[in-house]
């Protein structure tokens, strides 16, 4: 089996010290200096998409786990598209990820195969890691502050990466601080954000 390469928190941002700014301040999305180390076209799309990137970072972060480095959000971003990964409806709203779509691009481009999991609790997700996968999980964004109670579940994902006594550890790509960023938390608090559902990747 290769040895994997360590793990790097990847933000969904191009600035990190911005995301608290961003998440609880009102500081524009946009308003990103470093922008262009996304991969954005422009500044338009780098506002547009930075928010809705969680599942990229999530991927880049698995690749660069197994490659050694990975592409861009955006060039993961424009694969993901030319595969249904995501919807772009008028008006600018946009659906996904979509799990499905996004297990093909995976495996199409990467050769990194994907399983799209719909009971994922804390009983899945550690027999998942046991077996040396690694687990995007769909939680609610507040997770970043687990003290309080989440508003959801779902609608953001993280990149679950370990688990040890009744703990789990998480790469969060819209952490608003280092410890947010690299997480961990007793399983049970980790379950209160969750939707039960993410993506197994193979890596």
């Amino acid at each position: 089996m290769p040895v994997r390469h360590p793990i790097p928190w990847i933000t969904q941002y191009a600035t990190p010290s911005l995301i608290a700014a961003v998440a609880y301040e009102g500081h524009p999305p946009a308003d990103d200096p470093r922008w262009r180390e996304s991969g954005a076209p422009d500044l338009e799309a780098y506002g547009r998409w930075c928010t809705r990137l969680c599942g990229m970072a999530c991927l880049r972060m698995a690749l660069t786990a197994r490659d050694g480095d990975a592409p861009s959000l955006f060039a993961l971003l424009d694969g993901c598209l030319g595969y249904g990964g995501y919807i772009e409806e008028p008006g600018g709203r946009v659906t996904g990820l979509l799990y499905r779509q996004f297990a093909d691009f995976t495996r199409d481009c990467f050769h990194l195969h994907a399983d799209v999991i719909t009971d994922l609790d804390p009983a899945r997700i550690t027999r998942e890691l046991d077996q040396g996968r690694l687990v995007m999980a769909s939680v609610h964004k507040e997770i970043r502050r687990p003290e309080h109670d989440p508003p959801a579940s779902g609608g953001h994902l993280v990149l679950v990466t370990g688990h040890a006594n009744e703990q789990v550890t998480f790469c969060n790509p819209s952490g608003h601080t280092p410890q947010a960023g690299v997480a961990t938390l007793p399983m049970n608090t980790f379950d209160r954000f969750a939707a039960h559902r993410g993506i197994a990747l193979h890596v």
